[in-house]
């Protein structure tokens, strides 16, 4: 099936805290509205597509799309709640995550959404890594088995468990897990499981832990924040994006 999508208009967001400068854009996905965030390079320039934790798409994803975009990525950053909806509460987090966990079809159609809409940007798509933190981390993984043609997934602290009735025989492109052996949340029993899954179906991957490090380990003002963990991950990723994608 496939869904509509368009574009319906652009804010333009111009910040002294960045080097670029950043789109807020509003689309659709079957007749739904979404805001994602665009920082759009020259023609060519390699994609990231940047999927939000259970808050939304906030300050955070925005910044560290602006940091991926001053090291000469485009990026996309999706919006998979809905235009407006950035919720606050945990009680909110977990209706609006629990709302995709149970409809995959649903998750994988916003994500396909937004990699359409990254391609009416004129992003190259052909050239493109999924990343994503938390929540996010978890529909990268999701969107790696519906066999969509990327070149590479990466996940923060997010959510390893597949599915029961899933597995990774369609999944393309390389994976790349970092998660904190401390996370309380994902447990390292979870960690080796998606091993066993990813060397039995013969995929391309690296995974990594660091230790002490808690589930959330990259959020700045989080109070599980920790520093070397963050900074070791995010070397390894800016690695794993100049092995994988062509500059």
């Amino acid at each position: 099936m496939r869904f509509l999508i368009s574009t319906l208009f652009f804010l333009i967001t111009v910040t002294a805290a960045y080097g670029t400068t950043g789109t807020t854009i509003i689309y659709e996905v079957d007749g739904q509205s979404y805001e994602g965030y665009y920082v759009g390079l020259a023609d060519k320039a390699p994609l990231v597509l940047l999927i939000h934790d259970w808050d939304g798409l906030t300050d955070y994803e925005i910044k560290r799309s602006h940091m991926l975009a001053d090291l000469g990525y485009a990026v996309f950053a999706m919006d998979l709640f809905g235009a407006g909806v950035r919720p606050t509460e945990v009680k909110d987090k977990r209706q609006h995550t629990g709302e995709l966990y149970k409809d995959r079809s649903k998750m994988r159609a916003l994500m396909s959404g937004a990699l359409e809409t990254a391609r009416d940007k004129g992003a190259d798509v052909g050239s493109a890594v999924a990343m994503g933190y938390c929540f996010g981390g978890a529909a990268v993984l999701e969107w790696a088995r519906s066999g969509v043609q990327l070149k590479g997934f990466v996940t923060f602290h997010g959510g390893l468990k597949t599915p029961e009735s899933q597995d990774y025989s369609k999944a393309m492109g390389k994976i790349l897990i970092m998660h904190g052996t401390a996370d309380s949340a994902i447990s390292m029993d979870q960690f080796a499981e998606l091993a066993n899954e990813l060397e039995a179906a013969g995929i391309d991957h690296e995974m990594i832990t660091y230790g002490g490090a808690q589930h959330a380990f990259t959020v700045f003002s989080g109070g599980r924040y920790q520093e070397t963990a963050d900074k070791k991950s995010w070397k390894r990723f800016t690695e794993f994006l100049a092995e994988t994608l062509k500059k």
